[in-house]
């Protein structure tokens, strides 16, 4: 029940982060869209935690595995390496 809670909670920030996008679209006047996009930025990052508290390091690392992207090979690690001195002299 707790997981199940945890997962909500964090569907419910995503939405609200997603909200964001649809309040201009609503008819509201300039200070009203900003106090609401304020509110929906605090209301999903408050979700956001508490999500991250109960469901644990395990979900944060499955988050952060989807983040992430391949490293490409960069050029430095095909190039002979060069001494701070060889650097300096150039």
């Amino acid at each position: 029940m707790l997981k199940t809670t945890g997962y909500i909670l964090f569907t419910i920030s995503c939405l609200s982060f997603m909200m964001i996008f649809v309040v201009p679209w609503l008819g509201f006047s300039k200070m009203q869209i900003a106090g609401i996009t304020t509110g929906l930025i605090i209301v999903g990052e408050v979700l956001f935690y508490t999500s991250l508290i109960i469901l644990g390091r395990s979900f944060w690392d499955k988050i952060i595995g989807k983040l992430k992207f391949r490293k490409a090979k960069s050029i430095a690690n095909n190039l002979p390496e060069q001494t701070d001195q060889e650097l300096l002299n150039k």
